[in-house]
């Protein structure tokens, strides 16, 4: 099962179409997906506007592709659990976000072992086929929070920063 998502804060309606329109050429593949508030409404695949949070845990769990926005939320969820991901950064140009700060994280993460970003829809569609078909070894997962040695040094600075300020 595919599960695609555009996060919850924008319309990313390039995105939704996308996997639609995929959807329909691929009747094989059952897909579902979350579409925010944006206009358009899918049609050949199952979609909520916003999923309860279990949910969509529930959903990255199972399914076997994860497409999405190229959201900080979205990456580190999937890469939490290992999950094969497929993201398309929003433009602002296209109105699909304020900045382009999307373009920069997809930078910044195109060398993710299990991570493929793809900028149009033509490839979007491609790579949905093929990752079904060969899927990539997702990442080794990462920890959830932070090491403690790191929270601890973190804890103590500010802690000695609260201290000075007093003195």
């Amino acid at each position: 099962m595919i599960f695609a998502s555009v996060g919850s804060m924008l319309p990313f309606d390039r995105l939704v179409k996308g996997v639609d329109e995929w959807a329909l050429a691929n009747p094989d593949v059952p897909v579902f997906l979350q579409i925010g508030e944006g206009e358009y409404e899918p049609q050949h695949c199952e979609w909520a506007r916003i999923v309860p949070h279990a949910d969509y845990a529930r959903r990255l769990q199972d399914c076997t592709l994860f497409v999405a926005h190229v959201g900080m939320g979205s990456i580190l969820q999937a890469l939490e659990i290992g999950k094969q991901m497929l993201l398309m950064p929003r433009h602002a140009e296209w109105r699909e976000h304020t900045t382009d700060h999307q373009m920069h994280t997809a930078d910044k993460f195109h060398d993710t072992p299990g991570l493929l970003i793809v900028d149009d829809v033509e490839t979007l569609h491609r790579e949905m086929r093929r990752l079904v078909d060969a899927p990539m070894q997702g990442s080794a997962g990462i920890a959830r929070f932070a090491a403690a040695e790191f929270t601890d040094k973190v804890r103590s600075f500010l802690g000695a920063g609260i201290i000075k300020g007093k003195e």
